[in-house]
């Protein structure tokens, strides 16, 4: 497993793992260049090996106004569920968000999806708000948060 910093070259697989994983409210492949490209923002993935296959990815947002980082997305290949990738991509955000000064990491996550709300509880994230009608679809989500 080799977690690293995303960039340009990366963007097509990025792109592809984002449209396998999400119906709507994906991170369409414009928005992703615009993370990779941003200071504000770091996009981390997972790949087997160096050049190899690109296993999961993660999205973390940073903001100038206060310590909170947000996890806009992460994605997990199919093939590679249940092998440690989300846990290890939460891990390494964790750590960047500290050292960029965060105190916390937040994010939302679909109430129907159990799969990500049982990554992020057994990482120590808590639910702290909700909100009806947040996706495309008309979606609920659940605010979840943990304190670094």
């Amino acid at each position: 497993m080799v977690i690293r910093r995303a960039g340009l070259a990366d963007l097509a697989a990025l792109a592809a793992l984002e449209a396998a994983s999400f119906v709507c409210d994906g991170v369409s492949r414009r928005a992703m260049a615009g993370f990779l490209r941003s200071p504000a923002a770091l996009v981390l993935l997972d790949e087997e090996g160096a050049g190899a296959a690109l296993r999961g990815h993660l999205v973390l947002r940073f903001h100038a106004r206060h310590r909170i980082a947000r996890v806009y997305s992460i994605a997990v290949a199919a093939a590679a569920m249940g092998q440690g990738v989300g846990r290890a991509l939460v891990a390494s955000a964790e750590l960047a968000a500290r050292a960029r000064g965060s105190a916390a990491v937040r994010l939302e996550i679909s109430v129907d999806n159990a799969p990500s709300q049982a990554l992020f509880r057994a990482c120590g994230y808590q639910v702290f708000g909700h909100y009806d009608d947040y996706y495309e679809d008309g979606g609920a989500a659940l605010r979840l948060q943990k304190m670094l």
